[in-house]
């Protein structure tokens, strides 16, 4: 399996990135062994959490996700072989939240401890911090580096602007920079990555790793109508999506799909895999057949027709071509 450059960092990483954000959520621990298993199988090794995972659940707490990779790393004795993505910022409690230097230090022995380790590859910012001064964060992360606990940093839904300055900070400082952002982009999510943050990556060299490659599953293409809501626990989701524009864009991928011999899913995230600017696209699995189909999608290759197909059926403005 090919690898790639997060950024500048020394971090190569396979072009598709396992989504966490399921385990302990709509999948338990025994079925995330499996689909762990079948992920590093496939020779592939980015794996993306986040200390909220998965709070949201009635009786959790935050780290579930962390915890169940943690053991799995330590049951097959794989740790080296990963390149393990977390994040720090979301609120765990009314007191456990934000950017702060204070904060940061107690938030990733935390996730140290539930992932069984003693250092994370991409420490990532989950959302912007406005009251904590970004000199004081990246001052932390510098300390967290320097000691060994963190290899490399990287900025999840910041907005073009707070991502500038970020950046600004660090080089003014000397402090280490976001080697990558998490942007929420898909087929159907285009104009907020590519209206601006893709072109100030572009120039920092910043690695991009998408969230929602697959639109919570609408570009699955299992979701058509209301009546297919129930499939899942996401299919509330999936109203913002049933219209004339999400209508032509699963046209689309039904026809390259059809060409291609290919799944939606495959054809929907190898498209973002040949995007210049994006590094790896995130997205998780709940089951084995799922899982087979995200690594499919890295063998994947889609030609200038079916590049131009999909472009022009997800059009985000008029005359909008490739950026």
């Amino acid at each position: 399996m090919d690898k790639r450059r997060l950024g500048r960092s020394n971090l190569m990483v396979s072009p598709l990135c396992l989504g966490g954000n399921v385990f302990g959520w709509t999948v338990d621990e025994a079925t995330s062994f499996k689909l762990l298993d079948a992920y590093a199988e496939e020779g592939l090794n980015f794996i993306d959490t986040a200390d909220v995972y998965s709070a949201w659940v009635p009786g959790n707490t935050g780290g579930e996700s962390e915890t169940i990779i943690g053991k799995w790393m330590k049951a097959r004795g794989n740790r080296a072989k990963l390149i393990i993505a977390t994040k720090v910022g979301s609120e765990m409690a009314p007191d456990r939240k934000g950017l702060s230097r204070t904060y940061i230090r107690s938030a990733v022995e935390a996730s140290l401890q539930r992932l069984q380790t003693d250092y994370i590859d991409l420490y990532q910012s989950h959302r912007d911090d406005p009251n904590t001064p970004q000199q004081e964060t990246f001052g932390a992360y510098d300390e967290l580096i320097r000691e060994g606990k963190v290899r490399t940093i990287g900025a999840s839904n910041f907005t073009v602007a707070r991502l500038r300055e970020a950046l600004e900070v660090s080089e003014k400082f000397g402090l280490p920079r976001y080697e990558s952002l998490q942007p929420e982009y898909n087929l159907y999510h285009r104009a907020e990555y590519e209206g601006e943050l893709e072109p100030l990556c572009r120039q920092q060299e910043i690695g991009v790793i998408p969230y929602y490659g697959l639109a919570s599953g609408f570009l699955t293409g299992k979701y058509r109508s209301e009546a297919d809501f129930g499939k899942s626990p996401r299919g509330a989701r999936m109203g913002a999506y049933l219209n004339e524009r999400g209508g032509r864009i699963l046209a689309a991928l039904d026809e390259v799909a059809a060409r291609k011999n290919a799944s939606l899913a495959q054809v929907a995230l190898a498209w973002l895999m040949a995007r210049p600017s994006l590094t790896a696209p995130i997205a998780s699995a709940t089951s084995l057949e799922q899982m087979k189909d995200l690594a499919a999608s890295t063998r994947l290759r889609l030609d200038a027709a079916d590049t131009e197909k999909l472009d022009q059926a997800s059009a985000w403005k008029s005359a909008f071509a490739r950026v």
